[in-house]
């Protein structure tokens, strides 16, 4: 029987794999390998569902470097939007504004630790806690998390097409 720890280390491996493909044949579908890969990582690391880390980095939709203003005055930056809102709670650890808008991992993985808190510390269903990653405030929560729901239901069917996967109770 497979542990759900060896399901994420074949996960983490296959994302490896596709990271080293995507690396030796460099095409315009690379920012999209980065993206599969660093969520893939970073989901295993946090322990969030793969699916959902996907769906929330490709419905963020950023890429390294991008800054978008938001009304409140808030910034958005890098690959998974990562609000400036949280910096000020980050600076403490050193994270400053351009490791979370740089390219590579980290943001991503940046992205999954607040996922991850959100869904330890925060209220409501799975699915709600996930969207707190965009918004607390219920219409902007609702309509997030209907989006990321039906993202994630099509990345688990990726996933399952690709990789052996199993559910863990």
């Amino acid at each position: 029987m497979v542990t759900l720890s060896a399901t994420w280390r074949r996960l983490a491996v296959a994302a490896f794999v596709i990271l080293n493909a995507a690396s030796a044949s460099p095409s315009h579908a690379a920012p999209a390998q980065e993206r599969i890969v660093c969520s893939i990582v970073a989901a295993v690391k946090y322990r969030i569902p793969v699916n959902a880390m996907l769906a929330v980095a490709e419905q963020e939709g950023g890429r390294p470097g991008l800054r978008v203003k938001n009304h409140n005055g808030t910034y958005d930056l890098g690959a998974m939007q990562f609000n400036t809102a949280y910096l000020g709670e980050l600076r403490k650890y050193g994270i400053s504004e351009q490791d979370v808008s740089g390219a590579g991992c980290y943001p991503y993985e940046l992205a999954a630790w607040r996922i991850r808190t959100h869904i330890v510390k925060d209220r409501g269903d799975l699915w709600t806690r996930i969207a707190d990653y965009h918004s607390r405030t219920p219409r902007y929560n609702a309509v997030y998390r209907q989006a990321v729901m039906a993202r994630a239901a099509r990345w688990a069917e990726w996933l399952r097409a690709r990789y052996r996967t199993y559910d863990a109770y």
